[in-house]
Formats: structure tokens, C-alpha cells, sequence
């Protein structure tokens, strides 16, 4: 049995690589692009659980806003927010490093800024994923001038020994290999948000975009 290239982040656990499913006739142009599961659904779903009750204890009795990343993060912090069992807040930045391509290019754009302040609150900024850091530092360092009480990242995906700049994650639920990856709200220009795995596509599908 293979074992899988995504382990759950500080475990040992690990399961076998997943072979596409069979999608709907209306994603079938999707299944084509497909090449593996990293993540399957019920992995994501587990995982998001047991962050959700982490945090819940670590903010108990405490003031906590979440701001979500768009466009990535947005399914995985709907799910998230769900599995927290304290009263929340949420806002949203946009942020622009990728484009079309698959590799972020370092240089940061925000297309949209948060609606309220967030001086003296608990904030906890949700990622979808961390590869380079450049794009999540650009955006602590932002925060920070704000002055949040505290300031903490939540992270789906990790990827690991591409990391170019320190950061500290306190929330990681998965690591993966340096490989390029959609679903669950990640995208390749545009498409795969909707799939509610993580997988990777078949080479030539993005090659002219590396």
C-alpha cells in the first residue's frame, strides 16, 4: 500500500494515496484534469473538528474574530467556524500574489481590506494554505500595525521545504509535499474551488502557467 503524500500536521497518522472518484456529469471536465486525492473529504472534515475544538478551548471566555483570506479560505472557514463552539466574528481580507500561475510571485496586492477594526481583539487569521510565507508574512506584518490583542494563523495546508521566510503557524491541520494542489477552495484560474477534496492536476493541465 502507497503511502500518502499529505500526514496529518504532528501526527504519525498516514493513508493510502486515493484514486479520483467518479464526479457528477456536470464536473465531469473536472475529473479530466484530476490526477490524485491528497486529502479525501472525510480526512478534511476530521481534521476540522478537532482544530475547532482546540480553538474553543484556547479562546474560551475570550473576545475571538476570524478573518478569512479570500477567496481560498472561504470553504475551509465556513466549515471551520461551525466546528468552533464560541461566539464569533468574521471579516475578510482579498489579497492578490498568484494570478493565473502556481507559484505565488511575492508581490502582494490587497484588493480588499477588512470592514472593522480589530485594535484589541483576538484575532485569528485563516489560510487556506502556506508555501513560500511570503504572501502570510506580508499580511501578519499589516495586522500587527493594527494592534490586535493577540494574532494567531489558522492554516488547512502547509507545505513543506518551500517555506522562505520564519513563521510561526499555531493551527495546522495538514503538511503536503511542494506539489500544486486545488479543491476545497483552492483554485487553478479560477476552477476546482468547488471539489470537496484536495488533489492535484494532471501536469499538462497547468504546465504553461509554471
Amino acid at each position: 500500500m502507497e503511502t500518502s503524500l499529505a500526514t496529518h500536521a504532528g501526527g504519525p497518522g498516514s493513508s493510502s494515496e486515493v484514486i479520483v472518484p467518479r464526479l457528477g456529469r456536470r464536473m465531469q471536465t473536472l475529473e479530466d484534469d484530476l490526477e490524485q486525492i491528497l486529502l479525501t473529504e472525510e480526512e478534511i472534515q476530521r481534521r476540522i473538528a478537532e482544530t475547532g475544538e482546540q480553538i474553543a478551548r484556547d479562546y474560551a471566555g475570550r473576545d475571538l474574530i476570524l478573518i478569512g483570506v479570500l477567496k481560498g479560505a472561504s470553504v475551509f472557514m465556513a466549515d471551520l467556524a461551525r466546528a468552533i463552539d464560541l461566539p464569533l466574528e468574521f471579516d475578510f481580507m482579498a489579497v492578490s500574489s498568484y494570478g493565473a500561475a502556481t507559484q505565488t510571485s511575492g508581490v502582494v496586492r490587497i484588493l480588499k481590506d477588512l470592514d472593522h477594526e480589530i485594535a484589541g481583539r483576538n484575532v485569528l487569521l485563516v489560510e487556506d494554505i502556506v508555501d513560500s510565507g511570503l504572501t502570510l508574512s506580508y499580511l501578519l506584518k499589516n495586522l500587527r500595525t493594527r494592534k490586535p490583542a493577540t494574532l494567531e494563523v489558522c492554516a488547512l495546508l502547509q507545505k513543506t521545504g518551500v517555506q522562505q521566510v520564519p513563521l510561526d503557524v499555531k493551527y495546522r491541520l495538514f503538511e503536503i509535499p511542494p506539489v500544486f494542489v486545488v479543491g476545497y477552495g483552492l483554485d487553478f484560474a479560477e476552477r476546482f474551488r468547488n471539489l470537496p477534496f484536495v488533489g492535484t492536476l494532471r501536469p499538462e493541465v497547468y504546465r504553461d502557467a509554471i
